[in-house]
């Protein structure tokens, strides 16, 4: 099922270029995610001063979240598309290689306004190939930025055996994925829809706040194991260097083979069902990683999680194109408000409990909001 689905999509070259896009967005997030443990130590950062240096991101989001409307009434989504991952990829490089903590703080600022904007542009991308060719897609792109987590945990495991440190591993990361971009740049300048007309933000319905809060809570925990897997495994289960990235490679594997399926799986079990089985199995996961002894036991749990979260977020953001009386972009802007904040606070929050407690029980959080996004999705009227 995995291999003629993903075949059928690979043939639709547009469809393609734009899944390569999502793939780049975890490659270059997950080549980030390994360099965080030599950051904290270079910069001297304490689990709560690191946690205060992520909060920076949602910042960034936030300005993204109002930029937006105004982005989009004005350049085609292709334009931006181009613009926006070359710029995303240079941020990265100069993240991962800043001289001070103040030059780190202004990129974490603009990754977070950048990487909103390229998420409203790709997945308006794909409602309207979906249009187009008649399709689910959605849940197949997801895959595909899943797969790029897990290509570049194997990636940082490849490149630390041979001594290669962080520093270099995002500049050649950075470099393959701007040398593809501008092979393809044509292909991606295609979409020339301008896919916001209207005035600025609307406030959501009770409806949309209650789907909202689930792409924050799935945000979060794929945040959080983004920004805490390595170091978990680190510093709770001491587990040799050549191993951290595996808790995020078993996370972003499991999202990925799930994902690859959702569009069948989606349409077999029912959109609500589908988010309330994965809430459930993914605050399963996360108590699993809790109790955790080993390394095997502790990754077994991330699998979890990411088979738990894999099929929400496209669920949720299928919704957010539905949404009556609103343009694309606002109903995106609206859902992923609370994802891209859930996605980049949910950090800082585990960072902040774990300075007063430690870090397993700070993940306690993530079982409680998981179990509460299940009960929100079975009140939930609009997810059907």
């Amino acid at each position: 099922m995995i291999f003629k689905n993903l075949a059928s999509f690979i043939k639709i070259k547009p469809a393609l270029i734009i899944g390569f896009l999502f793939c780049t967005s975890s490659l270059l997030f997950g080549t980030w995610v390994t360099a965080i443990p030599a950051i904290k130590v270079k910069f001297g950062f304490t689990d709560g001063t690191l946690g205060m240096s992520l909060l920076l991101s949602p910042l960034g989001a936030i300005s993204g979240i109002f930029l937006s409307t105004h982005i989009f009434k004005k350049i085609a989504v292709g334009k931006w598309l181009v613009v926006g991952y070359i710029s995303l990829s240079c941020i990265m490089v100069l993240q991962v290689n800043a001289p001070n903590k103040y030059i780190l703080w202004g990129c974490l600022y603009l990754f977070g306004i950048c990487s909103f904007l390229n998420g409203v542009a790709a997945n308006s991308t794909v409602t309207i190939l979906e249009k187009k060719y008649n399709r689910l897609m959605m849940s197949t792109c997801h895959g595909m930025y899943s797969l790029g987590g897990a290509l570049s945990a194997v990636l940082a495991t490849l490149f630390f055996s041979i001594g290669i440190t962080s520093n270099w591993q995002i500049i050649i990361v950075a470099i393959f994925v701007v040398s593809i971009i501008a092979l393809n740049h044509q292909l991606i300048l295609q979409h020339v829809a301008i896919i916001h007309n209207d005035s600025g933000l609307k406030f959501p319905n009770k409806t949309i706040i209650g789907i909202s809060f689930i792409c924050m809570v799935t945000f979060m925990a794929e945040g959080c194991v983004a920004d805490w897997s390595a170091i978990y495994l680190k510093e709770i289960i001491q587990s040799p260097k050549a191993f951290i990235s595996f808790g995020y490679a078993g996370f972003s594997i499991a999202m990925t083979v799930g994902r690859l399926n959702g569009d069948v799986f989606i349409g077999k079990v029912g959109a609500k069902k589908m988010v309330i089985i994965g809430s459930i199995v993914a605050a399963f996961g996360f108590l699993m990683v809790c109790v955790a002894h080993s390394i095997f036991i502790a990754v077994f749990g991330y699998v979890l999680v990411g088979l738990g979260c894999c099929c929400i977020v496209p669920v949720l953001f299928s919704a957010a194109t539905n949404i009556p009386g609103v343009t694309t972009v606002q109903g995106f802007a609206m859902v992923t408000t609370g994802g891209l904040i859930g996605f980049l606070t949910g950090p800082s929050l585990i960072g902040f409990v774990s300075e007063k407690i430690n870090l397993s029980n700070a993940m306690i959080i993530l079982i409680v909001f998981a179990l509460l996004a299940a009960i929100v999705a079975w009140r939930n009227k609009f997810l059907t």
